[in-house]
Formats: structure tokens, sequence, C-alpha cells
């Protein structure tokens, strides 16, 4: 069960190393021997939205998965006892739609023949169909949760905690049966909620047609009303007019008809109304024309609603914003058109209207011209049919954004249903109350999205027409008066006198009947079944079985402590949970919730598998590997709820410019250790409580990494994730680029390696367990504690006495002149590795300098300069003053005097700016402005610079000016330079470790060989301290020696052959 050593000369492939990870988990069984470590502590709970198991996981699932992943192991890391069980979404339309599709179900008919037994047996049968991948994958990205003992919510246990949800809530009189306008989904022939019809929409092109209602009065006069959905006028009743807008009579001249439209909306009719031949003759208000009676379009239901349709109604619901103002109402297919029907009597609340379409939205018989046509598809036939008899006045189209099913893709219809509600518009102000007690990241998302969604909520229907889910627990009479609602196995077998009920799915239950208690027979359960984002938003309950079993447990760990899943689920999975707490509890069943965007392929579409226009997900965990993916995933703008376009370069980036420097720290603690046993016989043992060094950059790094593990603890218990990694990244360049780099000829400080693995271990699993698996041999072992795993160890506690601002504020300002200093040679093309002779740096203050003079060295030594000036001296420096302004902030102060102050800073001088800055008062061009108006930067103008041949830059605080003439008596050094980096790349190549000791050979081959031999002659000393062999001319190499490996080199224009050999 030990773990594989660390070789520090093989090459390492991300991926293939995390496979050994995982396989010492396994050995170690270290997510069960985590928990249990864990155990007695306080709980952290957290809620895992189930997913379906009937698709493979995609990168949504990844992003939530390693969310939640760094969440619960920094808790667990944290001091919490942190339950983490897998869950599973087993029932409703995602299931039921691959059932239709592959036995070409297309309604309620073909599931009766076959029987509802048969039925769910099929789905029973392909819900768990890609659980093995879900194993592998979540198992893959490094996350930690309990597969074996999660829920599914097709367990008895689940579904009998549902019933108690919905009991608890029938017994407030929370529930009712209505007759609504639904959206409805006839890929899946059932009713959807309202926030489920929200979850697609899409960009469509529809017919616009504007038909003509003749008047019964005057059938030379038509009213004209403007539909999107021809289908529909089969169906219509009336037409509704706007009570206090203007319409007009127009007579058209063509047409040789008067029509009756929207005074503002001529152009619906005729393109330019200007040069139509038509003439106004009459002017209305909407509520003149209330009542009158036209001919009805079709005759479909005209018997039956002869007595109170096909007349103008008026509500203020409608707009002029387009069509003609002039609405045509079909009751059994809008909301508003229901709603307004009952209320002018069109209909009766017992009454169905007209809705002659059957399951799968294909008119029946009502219709004879067109049954058996999808609606969508008779649209043609209808608008040919209205045309032929003079009705159809425009036919256009119209591109708009329509809902269609989430599921099977398929456009929604609106259409009156009965159904069961569950009252929610009732609670809004609870649920808005209760959802402000929570923390949302980002916060945006819970003040608008999510807070508007909850300040408008409707009552919910729950109840679906399917067969594969959770019956509703409803046994009514023949006339729906008497209803009982069963709450648990227990109560229903104690009505019914049935025994030994283990399954609560409809074949098992909707034969059993319960006697009436006020003499109305026999009570029957409803068809219906409950909606699975009803069990999704039950999870809370139904995981733990309550109230059946659990109490305590759930008492103790409700609401979770935490919850993420995408910005998606603001109209789905959050919101359930919300409404069923507050219902239930009057309290959010959450109190932390990570809102996360959407994952687009990287052209900013949404991820097809058709287009094939983004990589598979395993592909990049196998070629990058889960830390990678898992880094670029949270350091990304999908954390606060934007929306990410996934690259693939930008995982690989993620190696290039974290992992693969981190790693680089590693090796080179390990082989400078393995120098100081060879070279000293010396064992390194980390010291938890050494003496506090006295190197500036010894404690700069350890007061680094105590901000680290301060700004980590601090964030995370704001569940601010996205701030994190980009500090993580400034400690491995601080670590890798300016730690190690400066101090590579000493062993001090390294264990900061030790700190980052316990800090990052739950972000990078992987990694930092393979890092710290390494490091265990150098860390004594103290007490019984199990420390075989990062992840059994404690996250750092601050260490107060590390911290020390001015050692921080030294060092900041240090990197400010080598930064500076290197972007002159990199513009003047100078190497670092070619010598020069002076810096100069400029700064006002006296406290710069002496927070920089202590850091000279590493200046020298990194810019490769032999001398470096601190000076005050703005006239030795021609270092000059000039001033800027924030024009949007300082324009809001001055107004219409901002023109005058534009035009004038410019000519402020040198001396007045720094008069500005001593005084802080300026006048410019007779404004006067104060400190804090102005920005004020120090800079070397072009030809100011000292001397000729000198380059230099500035931040706007520090001016660097670097003499870049290159000096003979330096030549020599650089080509040393130039040789010690040839070697050790060269080193590198052969794979040779710190502690390898070899022999180095040189031939020359072509051009000028005396300035080199020199460098070598000169510093040899350093190239053989360095190296671990001085250059040899290789003539003097015995015939016998093995040659590890050799290459051609060319120092300024000097071609050799570079070997080395083992000593």
């Amino acid at each position: 069960m030990s773990f594989p050593a660390h070789d520090i000369s093989a090459q390492f492939n991300f991926a293939a190393e995390e496979q050994k990870v995982i396989q010492f988990w396994r050995d170690i069984d270290a997510f069960q021997t985590q928990l249990k470590l864990s155990e007695g502590r306080p709980a952290f709970s957290f809620y895992d939205g189930p997913p379906f198991a009937t698709g493979l996981p995609h990168y949504g699932h990844l992003l939530a998965g390693t969310i939640k992943d760094i969440v619960t192991r920094h808790a667990s890391a944290s001091g919490f006892h942190v339950e983490r069980r897998f869950g599973w979404d087993t029932h409703g339309l995602p299931v039921e739609h691959e059932i239709d599709k592959a036995l070409k179900i297309t309604g309620k008919a073909d599931v009766m023949k076959m029987g509802i037994g048969e039925y769910n047996a099929q789905c029973r049968a392909i819900v768990m169909r890609y659980s093995a991948e879900w194993r592998k994958t979540v198992e893959r990205m490094g996350r930690w949760i309990d597969f074996d003992t999660g829920y599914k919510t097709l367990n008895t246990s689940f579904m009998e905690s549902v019933w108690w949800v919905f009991k608890t809530i029938f017994d407030k009189n929370l529930v009712y049966r209505g007759l609504r306008v639904m959206p409805y989904s006839t890929g899946c022939t059932t009713p959807l909620s309202n926030f489920e019809s929200g979850l697609d929409f899409r960009d469509v092109s529809d017919p616009a047609v504007t038909v003509a209602f003749p008047l019964v009065e005057d059938e030379t006069t038509s009213l004209l009303a403007w539909t999107t959905t021809p289908w529909t006028l089969p169906s219509n009743l009336a037409i509704c007019v706007n009570p206090d807008m203007t319409y007009v009579k127009v007579y058209d001249e063509d047409r040789k008809r008067n029509f009756i439209l929207h005074e503002n909306l001529l152009k619906t009719v005729w393109k330019d109304p200007k040069k139509a031949k038509i003439k106004i003759l009459e002017k209305y208000k909407g509520i003149d024309l209330k009542g009158k009676r036209y001919v009805p379009i079709f005759d479909y239901f005209v018997e039956k609603f002869k007595e109170t349709a096909f007349r103008v109604l008026c509500d203020s619901y409608v707009t002029s914003d387009d069509g003609t103002g002039i609405v045509h109402q079909a009751p059994a297919f809008g909301d508003d058109d229901h709603r307004i029907a009952l209320a002018h009597g069109v209909i009766r609340p017992e009454d169905m209207p007209p809705c002659p379409l059957d399951d799968a939205g294909r008119f029946t018989d009502e219709v004879p011209d067109f049954v058996g046509q999808h609606v969508k598809t008779a649209d043609k036939a209808i608008m040919a049919n209205m045309k032929q008899r003079d009705r159809l006045i425009v036919q256009a189209t119209i591109n708009h954004s329509y809902p269609y099913c989430w599921r099977s893709g398929t456009p929604l219809l609106y259409r009156a249903i009965p159904a069961w509600f569950i009252r929610v518009q009732s609670a809004s102000e609870r649920l808005v109350a209760n959802n402000k007690a929570t923390r949302w990241v980002p916060q945006l998302v819970s003040d608008n999205r999510f807070g508007n969604w909850l300040a408008n909520a409707r009552d919910w229907n729950v109840s679906r027409n399917r067969y594969w889910g959770t019956p509703i627990p409803l046994w009514v009479s023949d006339d729906f008066e008497e209803i009982v609602c069963v709450g648990s196995i227990a109560e229903l077998e104690q009505l019914s006198g049935v025994t030994g009920i283990t399954d609560l799915h409809r074949e098992n239950i909707d034969h059993i009947t319960i006697p009436s208690k006020q003499g109305k027979g026999t009570l029957r359960r409803i068809e219906e079944i409950f909606d699975c984002w009803f069990e999704s938003g039950s999870m809370p309950y139904a995981q733990q079985h309550y109230p059946f079993e659990n109490v305590e447990k759930f008492e103790g760990t409700f609401p979770a402590d935490f919850i993420s899943e995408g910005i998606d689920q603001t109209r789905g999975w959050f919101y359930t949970l919300l409404v069923l707490g507050t219902l239930l509890f009057d309290k959010a069943p959450f109190k932390n919730v990570i809102c996360t965007g959407l994952v687009l392929a990287a052209d900013g579409k949404k991820m097809s598998k058709s287009l094939k226009n983004f990589p598979d997900p395993n592909l990049i965990i196998d070629r990058y590997g889960a830390d990678a993916t898992r880094m670029y995933l949270v350091n990304s703008p999908i954390v606060r709820a934007d929306n990410l376009r996934f690259r693939e370069d930008g995982v690989r980036e993620v190696i290039a410019r974290v992992l693969l420097p981190w790693l680089n720290s590693y090796r080179f603690f390990l082989g400078h250790v393995a120098l100081l046993e060879k070279a000293h016989g010396v064992q390194f043992q980390y010291q938890a409580h050494a003496r506090r060094s006295e190197n500036v950059m010894d404690r700069w790094i350890l007061a680094r990494c105590q901000s680290l593990i301060q700004l980590v603890r601090e964030e995370m218990a704001a569940y601010r994730l996205y701030t994190i990694v980009p500090r993580l990244l400034d400690l491995v360049d601080e670590l890798t680029n300016w730690y190690i780099r400066f101090n590579r000829k000493r062993l001090k400080a390294r264990m900061t390696l030790f700190t980052l693995c316990r800090t990052m271990a739950s972000y990078t699993p992987f990694l930092t367990e393979n890092i710290y698996q390494g490091l265990r041999q150098y860390i004594p072992v103290t007490g019984q504690e199990d420390v075989r795993s990062v992840h059994f160890l404690p996250f750092p506690e601050v260490k107060e006495e590390y911290f020390d601002a001015v050692i921080q504020r030294q060092v900041k300002r240090m990197q400010a002149v080598i930064d500076l200093t290197r972007q002159i040679r990199e513009k003047n093309q100078i190497s670092l590795k070619t010598p020069l002779k002076e810096l100069v740096v400029f700064h006002p203050d006296a406290e710069f300098h002496d927070d920089v003079r202590p850091l000279e060295r590493y200046i020298l030594s990194e810019l490769n300069v032999r001398d470096v000036v601190f000076t005050s001296d703005e006239a030795r420096s021609g270092v000059s003053y000039k001033a800027s302004a924030d024009w949007p902030t300082l324009g809001k102060k001055l107004r219409k005097d901002i023109g005058k102050v534009r035009a004038g800073l410019d000519k402020l001088t040198s001396d007045e700016v720094k008069s500005y800055v001593a005084t802080g008062k300026v006048t410019v061009e007779g404004i006067e402005l104060v400190e804090g108006d102005l920005q004020v930067s120090r800079y070397v103008a072009a030809g100011q610079e000292k001397g000729g041949d000198t380059g230099t830059n500035t931040d706007n605080d520090v001016v660097v000016i670097l003499d870049l003439r290159l000096h003979p008596e330096l030549e020599a050094e650089g080509l040393a330079r130039e040789m010690i980096n040839r070697v050790q790349k060269l080193r590198k190549k052969a794979g040779l470790q710190a502690t390898d000791d070899v022999l180095v050979f040189y031939k020359f081959t072509e051009g000028e060989t005396a300035p080199l031999l020199k460098a070598f002659e000169q510093h040899g000393e350093t190239i053989n301290k360095t190296c671990r062999g001085a250059p040899v001319d290789a003539s003097q190499r015995s015939p016998d020696a093995k040659v590890l490996v050799e290459e051609e080199q060319e120092i300024s224009e000097t071609k050799f052959l570079l070997s080395l050999v083992r000593v």
C-alpha cells in the first residue's frame, strides 16, 4: 500500500500519475478512512442534486462535481464530519422519453396496450444504464462521494417520504385540483410546470397571419385579428380589444371591404399606409366595440357555444406593440384567453373549452378537416383553408423566441388541462424572505434572476399524466368531492385493508381502493404521478427516509450548509427545494449556494454531440489530467455564474503555468536533499517549529504562505472559490521564479511545499497527494494520527508570527525594480546572460531605498549588473513628472469645465506637477484642482536619459535607468554564463540529477575560440561549482569514455561540440 517513489529524472505524465494516486486511495480505502477519522466532529451537511443516469456525464457535471468536492474536502479538513452521498434521479420524462423512442410509443393507448407494469419494467431496466460510467468519471475527477449508500428516487423509502411531504402540504390546505392552461409537451404527452417551460427557449420562425372576422351586423366590415398560432383558430370563441385604445374603420379600395384595427398598426396590413388606397371612415374606443358579434371563422363549435361566444370582449392585456391590436381568443390554448372567457361568461368554470387535440397534439375528429394532423403541421392547411374562403388577409412569418420541451426537444403547446396544484403564489413573500436569509455566490443571481422569479411565483402543477414516477397519493370519489391524501405505506394499509405493500409504483397500488367515509362508495387513486422535480425537491427529507427514520440525524443537519448547481436550476432544483422547505418548515433548506454558469463550446454555441463542437470530457481528462481540468473550470467566469467557452488550450495552459512549475519546485527540492546528503552526509528533516530564519527571502516566502492560508480560509468561508486560484498562481510564481531562483544554493524553507500541499489539497487532490507522498519521508511522525494521505491532515492554521508586512513590502519593491529592468533588456534584445555595468534606481522616498538596498545582492545577481545606484536626485536621473486624469470621474465634478482642463493638462510643466504632489493644489486654465483629482507619474523623457546609451522604465512609482553599453571587461563573464546555460540544458537532456558528477568536454568546430577559452580560464571555478564539471578540451577525453550526451552548440558565432561523460 506504499506510494511509488518519485523519479525526478523521469518524464512526468500528469494523467498517468493521477491513476497511481487513485490506486493508492483504493488501497487504503481513503474516503471511508477519512470519514471514520472525522467521526464525532460537528457535521457539515451537503445536498447533492441528483442527475439522471440515462445520459453520460458532460462538462457541466464535471464542473458541479469539482465545486462540490472542493467545498466538502475543505470542510472536512477544517474540522467537520462531511457525509457525501450520491443521488440518482430515476423517474420522470427523461427515462420515459427514452422508452417511448425505443418502443415507438406515441400516446396513452400504446402504454395501456402493453400494460403499465410492463412499461415501468422497461423504464426500471434503463434507469442505471450509465451508472458505471458515472462512477468511473466521478472517481477519475478526484471527487470523493459515497455511491454505495447513495439514494435513488425509485426506492420505496424515498417514495414514501415524498408521500409524507405531499400529505403535510395537503393537510395545510395548499393542494387543489384546477383547470389551467399549462405548457404541454406533445413529445412526452404530459403537461409541464411553468418553470420547466422556461428551460429551453429557441429562436424559431413561425407564421404570422391577419384574419378577418366579419361583423354579423355588416359583413362588408371585418375585425382584423393577428396570431402566430393559426392552429388555434378552429377553437376560436371570441376576439378581444383593449377598452381604452383607439381603433379605426378603414375602407380598402382594392378589396372593396372595410377593416377595423388599431389606429397605429395599419402597417401590419398595408406596408405603406400613406401610399395605400385606403380611407379612414370612423374611429372607436375599444369599449365601443364590446359585444359586437362576428361570423365564426370555423363552425366546429358553433352549436355548443352559439349563445355565449363569437363576440368582441374587452381586456387591458391587449397591447399595440404588434399585430392589429385585436387578439383572437381560444380559451383552451391561452392563459389570458381562458381568464377572459370566464370573466365574460363565454364558458363556465366547470366547462372544458374546445380542445380538439389528442395526447400527441394531433387534431381529433371534432375538427374533421384536419383530423390526424399535428397542430404545427396543420398550420399550412388551416391557412390554405382560410385563404380559399377569403378570411386570410395577410400571411407572413415572424422570428421569435419560443419554448421547447426540455426533454423531447419538441415545441410546447399551451392547453387547458385538469391538474393538481400546490399553492405557491400565496407564499411568495415567505419565499423571498427565506431566500434572503441564504448566501448566494454570486449574490446578483439571488437578487435578480432568482429573486424576481420568486416574487412572481405561480401555483405549481405537480401532476403528470404519466406512468414511471411516484404516484400522487390521492384517493378520490367519482365526483372528486371526497379526497383522501395518504402519507405513508402504513396509512394506506390501514385505510385499504391491503397489507404487504413493498413498492409504491403505479402497477402495485393503482388497484388498491379505500372505502368512502361519506357514503360515496369506493375511492380510487387518481391516475397522475408526481412531477420528478417534486421528487428532487423532496430529497433533503427522502434521502434520509424522514420522518420514518433518522429523525435526529435529519434535524441535526437541516438546512444544508451548502449546495451547488448551474444557473438553469434557478427555475429547477433551487426553486423546488426552496418551495418545499418553505411550505414544510418555513425556512430555506440550504444556507449557502454556489451558482455556476453554463459550459459552452469554444465558438460560444451550446455543446452539441451532433455538431461535434467540443472535445470528449474523458479524452481531456486522459490527456491532461483531472487536476488541470478542475483548475481550468474553477479559475473561470463560470464560477461567477457567467458562461464559459471551453477551450482545450485553457486546460493545457494550467499545466504549463501552474502544475509544471509547482512540480519542478518539488523536484528541485528532492534534488537538493539528495545533494545535501551526498555532499555533507546530512539527512534533511522538516522542523515544524524551527527557529525563525533571518534570511529575508525565507521570511518573505513564509509570510506569503501565511497570506495564502489566510486567504483560502476567508474566501472558502465566503464560498468565493474564484478568488483563490489566482492567488495560488501568484504563490507558485513567487516560489519558483523568485524564491527558488534566488536561493538555489540554500535548502531553507523548502517545506513551503508541504504547506502548499495542505492548503491546496481540495483544489488539486492528485498533485498534492503525489508531492505529499514524496515529502512524508522528511516529516517526523508525532502522535497516533493517520498521516497516510494529505487528505487526512487538517487545514493549516495561520501562524501570525510569520506575517511581516515590512518584508513583504521590501520584496514587492525589489520585484518591481527587477521586472521593470527585465523589460528594458527584452525591449533592447539584450540577454540576461550579458553583464551590464550600472542600474540607477530613482525614487523620491527614502523609505523605498531603505527597503530595496538590503536586497541589492538579489538585484545584482538577477539582472546581471555590476552596480546599483539608488538616488532621489531628479536632475541627475533626468526624471520628470506628468499628470493624467480619470476623465469620467473628474467630468462628474467639473461638468462644463472639463473641456478646459482636458486641453490644458498637457501644458503643465514637470515642476508644476511636482508642486501639485507637494501642495495638493494646481490651477489648469483657471480651474483649481486639488489632491485626488489627478494621477501623477514619473518618467524619463526621450533624449533626457542619463547618458546616451540607456534604457528607462517606470511603473509610475519607481523609475529605473539601465546602462545598455557592452563593456569588454565583462564579456568573459557573459560567455561563462552562456556556457553554464548550455551545460545545464545538456544535463537535463541526459536525465542527470543534481547529485550526478560529470566531466564536461568541448571541441571547437567553427569561429573564433579565444573569447570562450578566456571565459573558461577566468570563470572555470564558477562553471565547475554550478555544473558539477568544468569544461575540458575533448582531446583529453579517454577513448573508452562513455559519452552520455553530445550536441553542437553555438555561443557568439563560435560553434563547438559539447559532451558529458559520467565520472
